[in-house]
């Protein structure tokens, strides 16, 4: 009888869940912990590539429609050394402005909406002048070294220079050249 009682006490301490987590909290992945996720998950050169461009273009749609006549995007990039043994994809997206447009007002407007924008804190935002005095925009995570620069590059077009978070290459994998 005892035996019994001791096996239906286990059996009943297995339903009464995790002892860590208090009753009100909710065990649904929240952003962040996906995020987290995304950090441990080991990207390849060409998840960091697609990623990146595609958040390069999500920051050039923050800029109104009629402030643009072109977005381009750079079919190839860069890899750069994080580390020994990681590396980060780089490129970049330039976006042509319409005429009557005034990059730096552009870029501050940029600005304005990318804090608005990226609320979920994954991004922090800043700015500041270049040595040439040029305006510009940092975007960047700073828990995988992801960055975006945003700052006039020819008079009338900015530029989105892009980083992407740091991974690992497959050994025998030269990194020089385009990617």
């Amino acid at each position: 009888m005892a035996l019994l009682l001791l096996a239906g006490s286990i059996g009943l301490a297995g339903c009464a869940g995790n002892p860590s987590v208090s009753s009100t909290e909710s065990t649904v992945p929240t952003a962040t912990d996906t995020h987290e996720e995304l950090m441990t998950t080991e990207l390849t050169w060409q998840e960091a590539k697609a990623n990146t461009e595609k958040e390069a273009l999500e920051i050039a749609a923050l800029i109104p429609k009629d402030k643009i006549t072109s977005i381009v995007q750079k079919e190839t990039g860069v890899l750069l050394s994080c580390s020994k043994t990681e590396h980060n994809w780089n490129g970049s997206t330039s976006i042509t402005l319409a005429e009557g447009s005034e990059a730096e007002s552009v870029v501050k407007e940029l600005e304005t909406a990318a804090r608005a924008h990226f609320t979920d804190h994954r991004f922090e935002v800043s700015s500041d002048r270049t040595i040439q005095g040029t305006f510009r925009v940092e975007i960047s995570d700073p828990a995988t070294s992801e960055m975006y620069l945003i700052r006039e590059d020819d008079p009338g077009v900015i530029r989105i220079a892009s980083g992407s978070p740091c991974f690992t290459m497959p050994e025998g994998t030269y990194p020089g050249g385009d990617f």
